[in-house]
């Protein structure tokens, strides 16, 4: 773990970081010692083997392989990172031999800022680290590496937000954290709650966080362009369970812990919209919708034979209470195509241990009702190194989601294929 970080120089370097693509060379203007070392056999042609050499007159060198591709460049700078840490150096300049572009500080200041993350939130014994200045060697770098810890540090906001536990983040507590990014930012933002989640017909998010002293709400952040874009917008709607108990269909104590994590969507959302709002700027109006509630149990709990009617007149039957994120995701996706007229609405959500069981962590899987869409995501996917694979929405699943009692079952009882539809 790295402290924060600054993309400049506070004092002179005490260490000098080489990440050092294929095919190039360390510039020969390097002191002998940093040109005998890049040649010793620990330099085996492995993304991330390092070396390290300590000139004469000169700062301690880091020489590490960066590989061929952007996600080589990645694992070698978090390797490099971690060595950072170790040695407790405070400032460092980064040379890219062969990779000497905007792009590249970006990915290299992606990785060093999401190293500065520290998940011991509530630790009695804080480990405590002097704040690290890195500064990159080559102008066009350095523009990169600025860009790419700031992207990392609206990254580590989710991840502080996702790992905050559920008796501090509440729906509530999620919506003070828009608030906040709203008036740091400027974005818009926009609180339902109570008799306004009524009046729009939100019962998804009305009927899980009924049972909760911790009343659900739908988060609305906007951006909006200088140029004032007319174009429709994108709508990323986040999944937001700020706790998951299960319900009335309670998890057993080995599914129980690590629920505040049900909140993940949100918090990515909401990261999101504050990466969009301080570094990407894109020329086009965004809107980031929350669906907030805390999937509690009381007698007012709702229950398996229960229906729901949702804004669209669609009724769902209640089969399982522990499949509540898809109740509320059905809110938040009928508010976005009723009520902000999108050109793209994409969900984010931690739903079903389906997926994990068919893809493990290695891809995050995605449905989708549009080729081009899911294509662009999956390119994106690509140039950040967050895989994901298309799942089916085929017509045959649909059958599975029939009720006897009304148009939809909220879950498939008989855990085939985990349909979603």
């Amino acid at each position: 773990m790295l402290g924060s970080i600054t993309p400049r120089l506070d004092g002179p370097v005490d260490l000098r970081l080489i990440l050092l693509a294929h095919g190039a060379e360390v510039p020969a203007s390097e002191p002998g010692e940093v040109l005998a070392a890049a040649r010793r056999p620990e330099m085996g042609g492995k993304v991330g083997d390092w070396v390290e050499a300590f000139p004469t007159g000169f700062p301690r060198t880091l020489i590490v392989d960066a590989g061929a591709t952007d996600a080589d460049l990645r694992t070698a700078a978090g390797g490099a990172g971690r060595r950072i840490a170790k040695v407790k150096a405070r400032n460092v300049q980064v040379v890219v031999p062969g990779r000497d572009d905007e792009r590249a500080g970006r990915l290299i200041g992606e990785s060093l800022g999401l190293l500065a993350w520290n998940g011991r939130l509530y630790s009695a014994n804080p480990t405590e680290r002097e704040p690290l200045g890195v500064a990159a060697e080559s102008r066009e770098v350095q523009v990169g590496l600025e860009t790419g810890l700031a992207l990392a540090a609206s990254s580590n906001l989710a991840r502080t937000w996702t790992t905050t536990p559920p008796a501090t983040a509440t729906p509530d507590w999620m919506a003070d954290q828009a608030v906040r990014i709203a008036e740091e930012t400027g974005l818009d933002c926009r609180i339902l709650r109570g008799a306004e989640l009524e009046a729009a017909g939100l019962q998804g998010l009305l009927t899980v966080g009924r049972a909760s002293q911790n009343p659900p709400c739908l988060i609305r952040l906007e951006y909006r362009p200088e140029s004032d874009s007319a174009a429709r917008p994108i709508v990323l709607v986040g999944k937001t369970i700020t706790y998951d108990t299960g319900g009335l269909s309670l998890k057993g104590k080995t599914g129980m812990p690590g629920m505040k994590g049900d909140k993940a969507g949100g918090c990515a959302v909401l990261g999101a919209m504050h990466a969009l709002a301080t570094v990407v700027r894109p020329n086009r109006r965004v809107v980031g919708l929350l669906v907030a509630a805390e999937n509690s149990v009381d007698a007012s709990a709702y229950r398996p034979d229960d229906v729901i009617t949702f804004r669209n007149g669609v009724t769902a039957e209640i089969t399982n209470t522990d499949a509540e994120g898809r109740l509320v995701l059905a809110d938040g996706l009928l508010w976005a195509a009723e009520e902000e007229d999108p050109a793209a609405v994409l969900d984010i959500a931690t739903l079903t241990g389906g997926v994990v069981t068919a893809l493990g962590s290695v891809f995050a899987g995605a449905f989708a009702s549009n080729d081009a869409l899911f294509s662009a995501v999956e390119r994106a996917g690509r140039a950040a190194d967050e895989r994901v694979w298309r799942l089916p929405l085929d017509p045959a699943y649909r059958s599975m989601m029939k009720s006897k009692v009304a148009d939809l079952v909220n879950s498939n009882l008989s855990g085939k294929a985990h349909p979603v539809q």
